[in-house]
């Protein structure tokens, strides 16, 4: 699948995420800012490197700000901002789960 627009899920509140999504040309590009990097960056990453694959998207240019979320919340907010920027945000492909 391919991005259409970019897109935006998540807040900048504690145990949150924001994650933006646009259209990238070079596989999947994560700029990630995190007070915890050191210790969960590689583990942040791989949800959303997985997430977004899971939608079949093989480009995209991903922005997460994160303030501690939980796996959970990162699925959750990268779902939300994929469905967005695909235009698909009224037919959720709940497989993804």
């Amino acid at each position: 699948m391919e991005i259409k627009q970019t897109a935006l899920a998540g807040t900048l509140e504690s145990s949150d995420i924001q994650v933006t999504i646009s259209q990238g040309n070079h596989g999947i590009e994560i700029d990630l800012d995190s007070s915890v990097e050191k210790l969960y960056g590689k583990q942040i990453r791989k949800v959303i490197i997985e997430t977004i694959q899971a939608y079949g998207i093989e480009n995209a240019k991903v922005k997460a700000v994160d303030k501690g979320a939980l796996d959970c919340v990162i699925k959750a907010r990268v779902m939300t901002a994929v469905q967005r920027a695909l235009g698909t945000s009224d037919e959720p492909n709940w497989e993804v789960l």
